[in-house]
């Protein structure tokens, strides 16, 4: 008993010790990951700095950030970066076509309309079985990849252009990144209305 109260009283001195030298407690708030400041045309983005530029090449791209797996996961996220002229063909085409991008089956998709300072952002969730590009492009060549979700961002600056923000991967990958997504163009989910296609 003496040896058990000897335990419990050093374990009681090293939390204390934890806590003195400035470990986080579970009443204390998670510090946001650190970010990285990113310049795309008249897109400044504050990135995550645990997401990393892709080596994957793609003319139609501003730039492709790898997304690192959420636990559980085998496969990282990816982020692809685009912009048009003439905004790209519309916000409620491109919604429906990333939309399309998943079976019909066991999909499920949300649409909200945000804000982001002096700018508007539509963003699309979908879930359910990817149709994933394999291939060049050009080839329009799939698989389906079931477990997938995605994040689809249209940001229109005050400027009036339009880049479209693409998120993709295993479901809990996206969705643990689903806030750093809106906080890297300045937006976040609370304020958000709902969207009809």
């Amino acid at each position: 008993m003496r040896a058990l109260q000897c335990l419990c009283l050093v374990s009681a001195v090293m939390l204390g010790g934890s806590a003195v030298q400035g470990t986080a407690t579970a009443d204390e708030p998670a510090k946001s990951a650190e970010k990285v400041s990113v310049k795309l045309k008249d897109l400044t983005l504050a990135l995550p700095k645990t997401w990393s530029a892709s080596d994957v090449k793609n003319s139609m791209r501003l730039a492709t950030y790898d997304i690192p797996a959420a636990a559980g996961d085998k496969e990282k996220g990816e982020l692809a970066i685009s912009t048009f002229p003439g905004g790209g063909g519309g916000i409620e085409p491109n919604l429906t076509r990333w939309i399309g991008q998943f079976s019909p089956e066991g999909r499920k998709s949300l649409v909200k309309k945000g804000a982001a300072g002096e700018n508007e952002y539509f963003i699309v969730d979908i879930t359910g079985t990817f149709q994933k590009s394999v291939g060049p492009p050009i080839l329009r060549k799939t698989e389906p990849a079931p477990g997938y979700r995605m994040l689809g961002m249209i940001l229109v600056l005050k400027n009036e252009e339009v880049y479209f923000l693409k998120l993709t991967g295993p479901d809990a990958t996206v969705k643990a990144q689903a806030e750093a997504m809106r906080e890297a163009v300045g937006g976040k989910s609370e304020g958000e209305t709902d969207y009809e296609l």
